[in-house]
């Protein structure tokens, strides 16, 4: 969006308030959950015609997998925000040369996948049933992708899932709708609406999405790898998830951003794979 239209858009929503908050909230919310990028270009569909294509359906969801034979641990790519299973091409080849058994999901509202509306709470729903459908050790998650496994290991029993590796990952949604919030503008009303919205559908506040709250239950094995000039998700987050998951490990790089896309992250996996 282009700086003055977010404020436009707030200022809208906030008189459609005075009338009904509730729907001012549903237009929010909608706007929040829905992605304007990461459908597949014609490219990246060539890359991803190598790999075997499934469809799981979580509820009526329809998910795309991408499936690459191999002998060794199955492990789950997941990535996140305005992205899809392309994302992973260069670390895709590394884990074939090394012949793990490797699935993808393009997330809801993204890539091949069905939905138009994307938020965590879903996305770790349908992690869930992704990782139990193919009974998945090993998870990769980038940013939201992350936080999302993160959420989905917390909330059901997924004993097949040996190890988490964490990249650029948010530890407080709260403070990115928070942000959003601020950034359109939104008045008291709606704020209040949303917050109520959310509550009926998640039986839960925005705030209650934090790395504390979801931690407890999460017994695999986490690496942690963040940019310390991230900045998209600060450097602290990966500090305040490193706190709260007990048998994790941090690594730092400086200057890779947000996107981590480096032979240099790539090796830290691999070798994490293979302890």
């Amino acid at each position: 969006m282009s700086k003055p239209l977010p404020k436009l858009i707030g200022k809208t929503t906030n008189f459609i308030s005075y009338f009904s908050s509730r729907y001012a909230a549903h237009l929010a919310i909608k706007l929040f959950s829905s992605p304007q990028k990461g459908k597949i270009s014609q490219e990246e569909s060539q890359y991803l015609d190598s790999a075997i294509k499934n469809i799981v359906t979580h509820d009526d969801i329809a998910l795309m997998t991408y499936h690459w034979k191999g002998k060794k641990d199955t492990i789950l790519l997941v990535h996140g925000w305005e992205s899809n299973s392309f994302r992973w091409k260069d670390l895709i080849e590394l884990l074939r040369q090394e012949d793990y058994n490797i699935i993808s999901v393009d997330a809801p509202a993204h890539g091949g996948s069905g939905s138009k509306i994307f938020n965590a709470p879903l996305y770790s729903e349908c992690i869930n049933t992704i990782i139990k459908h193919f009974r998945v050790g090993i998870i990769v998650g980038h940013s939201v992708g992350a936080t999302a496994s993160a959420i989905a290991l917390h909330n059901y029993n997924i004993p097949s899932a040996k190890k988490l590796i964490s990249l650029g990952a948010p530890s407080n949604f709260n403070n990115t709708i928070n942000s959003y919030i601020n950034m359109m503008g939104y008045n008291h009303k709606v704020v209040k609406a949303m917050n109520k919205n959310f509550m009926k559908h998640f039986g839960y506040l925005p705030e209650y999405l934090t790395i504390s709250n979801f931690s407890q239950n999460i017994k695999a094995e986490t690496l942690i790898i963040h940019d310390k000039k991230d900045r998209i998700i600060s450097y602290r987050d990966a500090l305040d998830i490193k706190k709260h998951l007990k048998d994790s490990k941090l690594i730092k790089t400086i200057g890779l951003g947000h996107g981590l896309k480096s032979d240099k992250v790539y090796q830290a996996i691999l070798a994490f794979l293979k302890v």
